[in-house]
């Protein structure tokens, strides 16, 4: 569940930041801007910064998990790795049901 959270922050990023016609302030005042929100540029920064911290933390409690903690026991990552795959799965039936 906690990789839900810089999940979201890319999914936001990815539909709601990209797609803009604009990329600052400055371009506001441009005409011919059809696609352009205020409110998601404002949002941009802080969205960006909690998903490089989220997203750092949220790798390392992988990387220490799946790798660290089994090569110290002596077991192959592989299961471990492969078991990773399903972090990214409460986010996505979250996406479905929403």
């Amino acid at each position: 569940m906690p990789a839900s959270v810089p999940l979201y922050l890319a999914w936001w990023l990815l539909t709601e930041y990209v797609p803009m016609d604009c990329g600052s302030v400055e371009d506001l005042a441009r005409p011919g801007l059809a696609n352009c929100n205020h409110t998601t540029l404002d949002h941009a920064f802080p969205v960006m910064l909690l998903l490089a911290v989220t997203g750092v933390f949220v790798l390392a409690s992988v990387v220490v998990i799946d790798v660290v903690l089994p090569l110290r026991r002596g077991r192959r990552p592989a299961a471990w790795l492969g078991a990773a795959a399903l972090i990214p799965v409460p986010f996505a039936v979250c996406l479905l049901l929403a």
